[in-house]
């Protein structure tokens, strides 16, 4: 969607891509594993070739979805916040940004928008704990950069 050139910062969470690496990687062995299975011994059922494959699949599919939470990113620059989570990229511009926070307790960051709406950041998770911290002070001296009035307007708030 957008080149690498003019963003400040990137950030990326640490821990939860390996955990997403080792999920995917578990379920798919364990998918194809139980696929070959399936016609060892009779248990009064018939299987097929075509459920092995499709057991194979399935597990090939569930494993795409679980890698899908090594996606998070956030890039921040003149531009505004890049959020990726999920799904799909979400530029974010520095006129709608009302703060950038961690609130306490949550599993990650998040940005706040008018009329208390707000985007999660997933790219900075508390799991991650000092780079999470670090992310944060680095979000944090962007927006004093960006957007000084959004500093004055959470500290009298």
């Amino acid at each position: 969607m957008t080149d690498d050139a003019g963003w400040d910062l990137e950030v990326r969470p640490h821990l939860t891509p390996y955990f997403a690496y080792g999920a995917a990687a578990l379920i798919v062995i364990a998918h194809v594993a139980v696929g070959f299975l399936l016609k060892i011994r009779s248990s009064g059922v018939y299987f097929q070739t075509a459920d092995q494959i499709a057991m194979g699949l399935l597990g090939v599919i569930i494993g795409g979805l679980v890698l899908l939470f090594a996606r998070p990113r956030l890039r921040v620059g003149s531009a505004g916040l890049l959020v990726r989570n999920l799904f799909g990229d979400k530029l974010i511009p520095w006129s709608i940004v009302v703060d950038v926070r961690f609130p306490t307790g949550a599993r990650w960051a998040r940005v706040d928008l008018p009329d208390d709406e707000y985007v999660p950041l997933m790219a900075i998770q508390s799991v991650d704990k000092l780079r999470a911290v670090d992310a944060m002070d680095a979000v944090r001296a962007l927006v004093v950069k960006y957007r000084p009035d959004v500093t004055r307007r959470s500290a009298t708030s």
